[in-house]
């Protein structure tokens, strides 16, 4: 069944017969809530989007996986981090339960991003706990609990299911960055957790396919994954998942997200792509 809240997600349903794939891209949104109240140039902001990449996936409803999509930008609040992913620098008093903070909290992009890109700060003021809670409630935690309820669902009909994690990422990484900075990327990175969230074949065909068609890939490096596939990640238990990033300089403008000449083709072969990943997920599940 298809579900929207407005402003916060999508769920496509299968638009075929069902197979044991969910898709999910929790960055690409553009929907700018009223109460964002950023003080940084917008276009700053936008960097933290994965923007298109609900674009380059639309297909896989039509192979008959499930795709989620947020609207709401991965700035105001990372559907990708944990609750207790808190920034305690950005709030105007303590966060009154548990806090666990990431490494990526450090560099001012934790469950609120605090700063837009080194030395730029999102806002302009101190947000309060309350302003955190409602972000929270409203639209991080309906994510993860559709996401995490869709997942089990198809797992419970077919024993097993494959996710994939869909995001994009800078052609070449800044001073936050894993990597150090001034270093050009792979087109794709694949994340597995150093094969933590998956079994090993998955991540192996994935990378075989993507390489077929000629691009160059790269295995848990820069990128490993973050909360959603350590969520659902259990491969012992039939539930594999695997991260996708994408090189935006195949398909994007990052300065100024305008797509460009090489949008089309990419779009086309993540759409061969996607139907790999489902014929892969079938032979494995004998869906006839």
């Amino acid at each position: 069944m298809n579900r929207r809240i407005p402003g916060v997600l999508t769920l496509e349903a299968p638009a075929v017969p069902e197979v044991p794939v969910v898709f999910d891209s929790p960055h690409s949104g553009t929907v700018y809530p009223d109460d964002f109240d950023y003080a940084a140039p917008e276009h700053i902001v936008r960097t933290g989007e994965d923007t298109y990449v609900e674009e380059l996936y639309a297909a896989a409803p039509g192979f008959g996986a499930a795709f989620l999509k947020a609207h709401f930008p991965r700035a105001y609040i990372d559907a990708n981090r944990a609750t207790a992913d808190i920034d305690q620098e950005l709030l105007d008093e303590p966060w009154p339960g548990p806090v666990t903070p990431s490494i990526k909290t450090t560099s001012g992009i934790g469950l609120i991003w605090r700063m837009a890109r080194p030395g730029c700060s999102i806002y302009a003021r101190k947000l309060t706990v309350a302003e955190v809670k409602t972000r929270i409630d409203t639209y991080h935690q309906p994510y993860q609990h559709i996401l995490m309820e869709t997942v089990s669902g198809v797992k419970q009909r077919f024993g097993r299911v494959w996710h994939v994690n869909c995001h994009s990422m800078p052609a070449v990484s800044d001073e936050r960055s894993p990597e150090g900075a001034g270093i050009r990327r792979a087109d794709f990175v694949l994340g597995d957790r150093d094969g933590t969230t998956c079994a090993p074949d998955f991540t192996a065909y994935v990378a075989g396919e993507i390489r077929a068609m000629g691009y160059r890939v790269a295995l848990n490096d820069p990128f490993k994954g973050v909360e959603l596939v350590r969520m659902v990640g259990a491969p012992a238990e039939g539930r594999h998942s695997l991260q996708i990033e994408v090189n935006r300089d195949l398909f994007l403008d990052d300065a100024t997200k305008v797509k460009t000449a090489g949008f089309e083709k990419l779009k086309a072969d993540i759409t061969t792509l996607i139907g790999k990943i489902c014929d892969f997920a079938k032979a494995r599940t004998e869906i006839a």
